[in-house]
């Protein structure tokens, strides 16, 4: 396979910027669970533990898991199909 047919992960470094400096809150997503689509600020939010658990509103599943510790941030969004934010 020839290398000029792609690029490593640093060419998206910019349009990955724009997502992450969005409100997240805002945004769309798709529990994968039961399907619902809502704005994530609609999620039921835990954060008695040593990180933040955002929960579906409608089957109770993880959405989205951060954890900050040791000078690191996790974000684990197995729990969404999608995330989907509005064009600037």
């Amino acid at each position: 396979m020839s290398t000029d047919l792609f690029f490593d992960g640093n060419a998206v470094a910019g349009e990955l910027r724009n997502v992450f400096c969005n409100d997240v809150t805002a945004a769309e997503g798709e529990c994968a669970a039961c399907g619902k689509i809502a704005p994530l600020a609609e999620g039921r939010v835990y954060a008695f533990a040593p990180g933040i658990v955002i929960r579906c509103s409608a089957c109770g599943q993880p959405l989205l898991r951060l954890v900050n510790a040791d000078s690191r941030l996790w974000l684990d969004i197995r729990g969404l199909v999608y995330l989907q934010f509005r064009s600037l």
